[in-house]
C-alpha cells in the first residue's frame, strides 16, 4: 500500500512499501549500495569542482555554521544527474510518497569541513498545513554521500519520528527550544553512509550535523523533491540550458521544475537556514 492516494503498484519500478512505512514512522529510510563506488567518486569530483568555483565568488556558498557550507548547483554540473533522478528506487519512493506528479526542485550539497561544530537541532523549513493537520508528507530530501563516513567526520544525526513535532515554541517554525533538546538527544541516531548509499528523509524530521573532528571534508549531495502542494521551489534557482534539456529522457523532463535557458547564470545562494550560522557553543 502506498501513502499517496491514486498510486498503484504498477506505477512503481520496485516495491518500496517498507521504505514508505519507514518514512512515515521514522522520517528516514535508505538503500545501501544504490550506486557503485566509482559513481560516488565521480560525484565527489563534481562536488569538489563546484565547491571551489562557488567559494571563489561572492554569494556562491552559504554558511551553515562555522566551517560548514551549502551550495546549490545546476543539474549540468553533475555528471550523474540523470542516473540519480532516474534511479528506480528514487523514482519509486518519490512516486509512492508524493504521487506521480512530484517535482525536482533542489540540487545542491552540504560540506562540513574540519572544525565544523554541532549544529542546533532543526528542521529545514516550517511544517506545512498538510503535515500538521493531516500527518501527510509533501516533500522529500534524498541524500548521497560522496565519501565513506567515519565517526570523527561529523556524521549526520537525526531524531526518528520527530517529523510530526509541532509546537509554537519552535523559532521560525524550525528550531526547537534548547530546553527540549533532551527529547532529541534521547532519540538521536547517527548515520554512517558509505559511498554508493542513498537515503530519503522528510526534511521536517529534527536533525543536525555534528562536530567534524577530522581533517577530512564530508560532502553530501542533496536532491529535493516536492509533491503538488509544496512550494519549496520558491527557495531555489536551479536551471538547465536548452541544449541539456534536449538530452534528457522524457520521464526526467516531466518532473524537472526549473527554467530552461540559453545560458546558465552562476547561482547566488539564498537557501539560508536562519540560526545555523550560530553553530553550538
Amino acid at each position: 500500500m502506498t501513502a499517496f492516494p491514486g498510486v498503484s503498484p504498477a506505477e512503481l519500478d520496485i516495491d518500496v512499501t517498507q521504505d514508505v512505512a519507514n518514512l512515515y514512522e521514522d522520517g528516514i529510510t535508505a538503500l545501501k549500495g544504490g550506486f557503485s563506488r566509482e559513481w560516488a567518486d565521480r560525484l565527489r569530483e563534481d562536488i569538489e569542482a563546484a565547491f571551489a568555483e562557488a567559494r571563489a565568488r561572492p554569494g556562491g556558498a552559504v554558511g551553515r555554521g562555522p566551517h560548514r557550507y551549502y551550495v546549490e548547483i545546476h543539474p549540468e554540473q553533475l555528471r550523474g544527474f540523470v542516473g540519480l533522478v532516474d534511479h528506480p528506487w528514487v523514482r519509486s519512493v518519490a512516486t509512492a510518497v508524493l504521487g506521480p506528479d512530484y517535482r525536482i526542485v533542489e540540487l545542491g550539497f552540504d560540506v562540513p569541513l574540519e572544525g565544523a561544530v554541532d549544529q542546533p537541532w532543526h528542521r529545514d523549513f516550517p511544517a506545512p498545513d498538510e503535515t500538521r493537520a493531516e500527518r501527510r508528507l509533501t516533500s522529500l530530501a534524498f541524500n548521497v554521500t560522496a565519501v565513506d563516513t567515519a565517526e570523527d567526520m561529523g556524521p549526520f544525526e537525526i531524531a526518528p519520528g520527530t517529523q510530526w513535532d509541532d509546537s509554537p515554541d519552535f523559532a521560525h517554525g524550525m528550531f526547537p527550544p534548547r530546553e527540549s533538546y533532551g527529547r532529541y538527544e534521547e532519540r538521536a541516531v547517527r548515520k554512517y553512509p558509505q559511498r554508493g548509499d542513498i537515503s530519503a528523509r522528510s526534511a521536517l524530521t529534527i536533525h543536525r550535523g555534528t562536530r567534524n573532528a577530522s581533517a577530512r571534508a564530508r560532502p553530501v549531495l542533496v536532491l529535493g523533491l516536492d509533491g503538488p502542494e509544496a512550494d519549496n521551489a520558491d527557495r531555489h534557482d536551479t536551471a538547465v540550458t536548452r541544449a541539456y534539456w534536449e538530452t534528457l529522457p522524457e520521464r526526467v523532463r516531466r518532473h524537472l521544475d526549473c527554467p530552461v535557458v540559453d545560458e546558465l547564470t552562476p547561482i547566488t545562494q539564498k537557501h539560508t537556514i536562519e540560526g545555523l550560522v550560530m553553530g553550538a557553543p
